[in-house]
């Protein structure tokens, strides 16, 4: 089978063409960096109108790109939440058409679904259940995924996400926009054990995340003035990756059937974060299984592969699907304090 995927969430538009042998025949992502740098994070109404600018014509030139008519895929597949709202409905909306204009069945995906199945889009033998490590701008969640479309959230955060806290710490410093890969910039010229700051919740026995904390120590660090940029960027990073190490090893102690620790999602394209959980996998016996780098930040393939795991199982057709600003994974997860409760 071959599926067109559509992916509109955030601030990538992103189109892809991928077939059920888990080959990506064609990918374009287009970033709107240039947009959203002058304001240090993402202005939603602006995500939405660049949507709708570049999305009909990536579409076309990644039909092109994979030699293909819209007539010769199999199924349209969208992100249907979660996600900025407008950016998600740009995204539904086309895929909605073209299903319709093509005759060809919908597949309505969560976004977060396809970060939880990329990994088995580039590794065959990755079997189920599996711990996953969904760390990215909008979410911080350890997910058992017991198989497609069976989810349980063991641990999310009570605040902010890891990811958001990079972006707000590189504001801080003046790294620039997007702070992820700023902060690791920097991280790599830094001394990690220069600045003195909290681990959140680290020891505790918590199964959740918290950030909050660990941003004001850091804003408080820079407004000293006694540090310098790349100090404080390696302590801050070296922080986090305690933080995720910490609570991802009380999940895999909850979840002894696990075959695998996988993480996706943008903050597992962070070097530090990857190389502190491949150390995690090998002292539990398990492999450690991330994407590539390109497949880690949101992307239309996860999308389409997603839609495609979908299809294996049965029939999908959803045209009167809702995109949704919040959509999780685990519907039966309890209630967290904080933030948490938005998970």
């Amino acid at each position: 089978m071959i599926v067109l995927g559509i992916e509109s969430s955030c601030d990538e538009t992103a189109v892809a063409v991928v077939c059920s042998d888990r080959t990506i025949l064609a990918q374009r992502i287009a970033s709107q960096e240039a947009e959203h740098r002058p304001f240090g994070g993402v202005v939603p109404e602006l995500a939405a109108r660049a949507h709708v600018e570049r999305l009909t014509p990536m579409v076309e030139a990644v039909l092109a790109d994979a030699g293909l008519a819209l007539e010769d895929v199999d199924a349209i597949a969208a992100t249907a939440g979660p996600g900025l709202i407008g950016g998600v409905m740009v995204g539904l909306m086309t895929g909605k058409a073209l299903a319709f204009a093509a005759g060809k069945p919908l597949v309505a995906v969560n976004h977060l679904e396809g970060h939880a199945l990329s990994p088995r889009l580039v590794d065959a033998g990755l079997a189920f259940p599996y711990l996953l490590l969904l760390v990215s701008g909008g979410h911080c969640q350890l997910i058992a995924v017991d198989g497609v479309g069976a989810y349980r959230r063991l641990a999310t955060t009570i605040d902010d996400a890891a990811g958001e806290a990079f972006d707000k710490v590189a504001k801080m410093l003046g790294l620039g926009f997007p702070g992820g890969p700023a902060v690791e910039r920097a991280a790599r010229a830094g001394n990690h054990h220069a600045v003195p700051l909290p681990r959140p919740l680290v020891g505790s026995g918590e199964p959740h995340f918290s950030f909050a904390g660990l941003k004001t120590a850091v804003l408080r660090a820079v407004q000293s003035g006694r540090h310098a940029t790349d100090d404080v960027a390696a302590s801050f990073q070296a922080a986090v990756t305690d933080c995720l190490a910490d609570r991802t090893a009380i999940a895999l102690g909850a979840m002894p059937e696990a075959t695998a620790l996988v993480v996706a999602g943008g903050v597992a394209a962070n070097g530090a974060v990857r190389a502190a959980l491949e150390v995690l996998a090998k002292a539990h016996g398990l492999p450690f299984v991330a994407p590539p780098l390109a497949l880690c930040t949101d992307n239309a393939a996860m999308i389409a592969w997603a839609a495609l795991e979908r299809l294996a199982l049965g029939p999908v057709d959803e045209p009167d699907a809702e995109a949704r600003p919040r959509w999780p994974l685990d519907r039966q997860a309890e209630s967290v304090r904080g933030a948490g409760v938005k998970a």
